[in-house]
């Protein structure tokens, strides 16, 4: 089976609530907007790929319990493959969001005694793809599918939100680093994005460090620069930074201009930013299409 790209790491059930602020200590709070739905980075970025028409694999883990059958039926009724999804005994990872009246958010993710998959769980060989998107939350079996597709002529991207086991065995793997203003930090240690930019680059020969509202910063050996975030109305941030990597992903796979890719990645990730939910906020194509030509004609 050829898919456009494979995505590799969490998916979880995602609890959202809206909260008028942020609760202090003792404090009780009323939610006055809920919903559950599927999430995770690596699943997340799988529907975003298929909702902007690309083909998409997810390979993770789900519990055999209700949220797992649940999350298994929201992939498939967004066409994403889901024949590399491991189940188990173990209950699906949980996470509870509660969204402030601006947009931003506070995320517990509880995975219980979730362990990763071990190496061998998944048979890869059972299909092929343009990119393979990681999210390091599976570090057994991450680094050597890494290898193996790059050596099949896979172009390799890790998400990478924050420094640990799973994204720095991946680290001198890919060939697109697309990583939060946070790893950029933790990694290289610098405060300034350009000088974070330097260190980075020597792990991978293309790399972009997403800094939400304020847009990004890239470096690629054909030079460097900025990309400004479109301006929306965010009433969830949740999970714009896994839309994100779903758009870029899809991109390479279709060999979209550099320029272009960075900017389709971002109206990606601001739409998503306008509806509560992480997965129910990630758009479709034409209403990408549709947007940046907005952007365009306000120019």
């Amino acid at each position: 089976m050829q898919v456009d790209v494979l995505c590799v790491g969490q998916a979880s059930h995602d609890l959202v609530f809206l909260v008028p602020d942020k609760p202090r200590t003792n404090q009780k709070t009323r939610a006055h907007g809920f919903l559950q739905c599927g999430g995770g980075p690596a699943a997340n970025a799988a529907v975003a790929v298929a909702r902007l028409g690309g083909s998409a694999a997810f390979a993770g883990y789900l519990g055999e319990d209700r949220n797992g059958d649940k999350h298994l039926l929201e992939l498939a009724r967004d066409g994403v493959v889901t024949d590399l999804v491991v189940r188990g005994t173990s209950r699906t990872p949980l996470s509870v969001v509660l969204v402030n009246p601006d947009g931003r958010r506070l995320l517990v993710n509880y995975r219980e005694d979730t362990e990763p998959l071990p190496v061998g769980s998944v048979d890869f060989s059972r299909i092929s793809s343009r990119v393979v998107l990681f999210d390091g939350h599976e570090p057994e079996i991450s680094p050597a599918l890494a290898a193996e597709a790059r050596r099949d002529g896979a172009a390799i991207i890790l998400d990478a939100g924050s420094l640990h086991r799973g994204t720095e065995a991946l680290l001198d793997h890919v060939e697109y680093l697309v990583c939060s203003e946070d790893f950029a930090a933790q990694l290289s240690g610098k405060d300034s994005h350009d000088e974070a930019l330097g260190d980075l680059y020597r792990h991978a020969p293309n790399v972009v460090i997403t800094l939400g509202e304020k847009g990004l910063v890239w470096m690629t050996r054909h030079g460097s620069g900025r990309l400004p975030a479109f301006p929306v109305a965010a009433f969830d941030t949740t999970g714009a930074g896994d839309a994100f990597h779903g758009a870029f992903a899809v991109c390479i796979a279709r060999q979209v201009a550099w320029d272009e890719t960075l900017r389709t990645a971002s109206a990606v990730a601001a739409l998503s930013c306008t509806r509560m939910g992480a997965r129910p906020g990630i758009p479709r194509s034409a209403e990408v299409i549709d947007f940046l030509a907005e952007q365009d004609a306000s120019d």
